[in-house]
């Protein structure tokens, strides 16, 4: 059974850091393809970033590319999403979600076959 438990959210004065951590257990092999999504407060789910190729390729959203960076670490079955700079745009819950491949898209939400419950990051000004 496949279990992606987030961790890492808090809140923030805008110009902070945090770190979000994914631990993932089951059969997420390292050639999956794991990302972060988040949706705000009345929003739809929007991808931030994303890591295939067993961590050889990132790719990210326009809007936190720069300030974000997406890694993994296949030893201790942990994604994580390292959050610099973060405005109060970047208030929303965090999403983990792994898929065998991202062959329709980085981002393309159906295909992710397994997702976590969550973390909030709340971002004030």
């Amino acid at each position: 059974q496949v279990q992606l438990v987030e961790s890492g959210g808090g809140s923030v004065q805008a110009g902070g850091s945090l770190r979000l951590s994914c631990v993932h257990s089951g059969d997420i092999r390292e050639d999956y393809c794991m990302a972060w999504f988040r949706q705000g407060s009345g929003e739809e789910r929007e991808g931030v970033a994303a890591s295939y190729r067993g961590g050889v390729f990132a790719f990210y959203a326009d809007s936190v590319r720069g300030r974000f960076t997406i890694s993994r670490d296949t030893a201790r079955n942990t994604l994580y999403l390292q959050m610099n700079s973060l405005e109060p745009g970047d208030t929303a819950m965090y999403y983990c979600a792994a898929a065998p491949s991202c062959t329709a898209g980085v981002f393309s939400q159906g295909q992710f076959r397994y997702w976590g419950q969550g973390t909030q990051v709340t971002v004030s000004s």
